[in-house]
């Protein structure tokens, strides 16, 4: 039986994936690397939080374009876990006989591929926004394809569903993906072969018993045992990954499973069984709260009423076509009995999406702790990062910035209990 999972984390963050693992069994999962680098800022800020919390293990502070191969290849890692930024990922060329692709330039997924192709880890775990399932708008579900067959490729399986924390218990309606893989060599995927009758498609009922029942996903995050609006697909990816970046034509849905190059994806609905955490829960008692977060402005209240109102704007686009612009009203402050809304690296700003709380006729921002419990991260986790070996406070404005890239710690928490099931299922 394994004793431990050696991790390395890619585009780090304040260290999110390892709070979550840590929480389900910090024996368990050793990360022993992690790599953060935020090429637009002078100031690596994230990285620096991260050092403060984790100062034991090989943290890289620069453009993951920059690790040299040599240094992937020293890593023992067993699982490689990341939130990876979502962008085009078409595909330049690929040539015959091995993987040989250059994407998009700046793509970071490719700079994954490659720590895969270096390191051959068991896992890895994944996260992104819910529209890498629907992207580019020209060609749905291109983006998506294109991994799967580059990881098809690699000789690995893949498992991804959308999850909305707040159908799991947790503080915050935020919306991503996950992205389970898993290398094909292992017990977990030959066990596959047996439910999915060798791979012949004679029937969906081997993959709907996976996706239903026995998945990671399934397992941990149960859903209604139908598929929603009996929406499902079958695909058989191309051998090429420059053929997926042509020429893809197929669906992908919230929920699905990949197997030596065919994908079967359906759209699903949460059981609806768990009570999320309400904002009410979540909020510091007034005497907690700072000064500097209440706002008495009459003109900044006003400017809130209005962006959270219904709205229509007549607009003109660049080839000088005139068009009507839309937007629904909000409600005037965020509903305190119902759980927050998706949190943004805008946090804290004066825009439509930002928290806005009225609390004793008082109105107010969140504040950074109250931010890192939608995340289900520890209070005060970003307050302080580590400079040249001396500890700094963190700017409020950065605290919020941090939390709005961050995810929801919790989610990670549960799907590690399972990933140490399989893996010890592996000895």
């Amino acid at each position: 039986m394994s004793k431990s999972i050696n991790v390395l984390e890619l585009f780090a963050g304040v260290g999110g994936f390892r709070v979550g693992l840590e929480n389900s069994d910090k024996n368990y999962f050793n990360t022993k690397w992690a790599n953060q680098f935020e090429p637009s800022r002078k100031s690596q800020d994230a990285f620096e939080v991260y050092n403060y919390h984790f100062p034991d293990s090989d943290n890289i502070g620069k453009d993951i374009n920059e690790i040299s191969d040599d240094k992937f290849k020293s890593m023992d890692a067993d699982m490689i876990v990341g939130g990876f930024p979502c962008q085009d990922y078409s595909v330049a060329r690929s040539t015959k006989n091995e993987l040989g692709i250059n994407g998009k330039k700046g793509v970071l997924f490719w700079q994954i591929i490659r720590a895969v192709q270096d390191i051959h880890p068991k896992y890895l775990l994944l996260e992104n926004v819910d529209r890498l399932l629907k992207a580019p708008t020209k060609q749905r579900g291109r983006d998506f394809a294109i991994m799967l067959t580059a990881l098809n490729k690699l000789n690995y399986s893949v498992e991804w569903r959308v999850i909305n924390a707040a159908e799991y218990g947790q503080a915050q309606r935020r919306r991503r993906t996950y992205i389970f893989i898993f290398r094909n060599d292992l017990k977990y995927a030959q066990k596959l072969d047996e439910e999915f009758e060798n791979d012949v498609l004679k029937s969906e009922d081997t993959y709907d018993k996976y996706l239903f029942k026995t998945g990671l996903f399934a397992s941990e995050f149960p859903i209604q045992q139908k598929p929603y609006k009996n929406r499902k697909a079958f695909y058989e990816l191309p051998s090429e990954i420059a053929d997926a970046s042509d020429n893809f034509s197929g669906k992908v849905f919230n929920t699905g499973v990949m197997r030596n190059g065919v994908y079967y994806t359906i759209d699903t609905k949460a059981l609806g069984n768990e009570k999320p955490i309400p904002l009410k829960d979540v909020v510091q008692p007034e005497e907690e709260v700072p000064e500097k977060f209440f706002v008495n402005d009459e003109e900044k209240i006003a400017k809130f009423a209005y962006l959270r109102g219904p709205k229509k704007k007549e607009r003109t686009s660049a080839d000088g076509h005139t068009y009507t612009y839309s937007e629904g009203g909000m409600a005037p402050t965020d509903d305190l009995s119902l759980p927050g809304r998706t949190m943004l690296t805008s946090e804290g700003s004066v825009n439509r999406s930002t928290h806005w709380l009225k609390i004793n006729d008082k109105y107010r921002f969140i504040t950074p702790i109250e931010a890192e419990r939608l995340q289900s991260f520890p209070d005060d986790w970003t307050k302080y990062k580590l400079v040249n070996g001396q500890k700094e406070e963190v700017t409020d404005r950065m605290r919020m910035f941090f939390m709005g890239n961050a995810l929801v710690t919790n989610v990670i928490k549960r799907i590690g209990d399972r990933i140490k099931e399989i893996d010890q299922e592996e000895n």
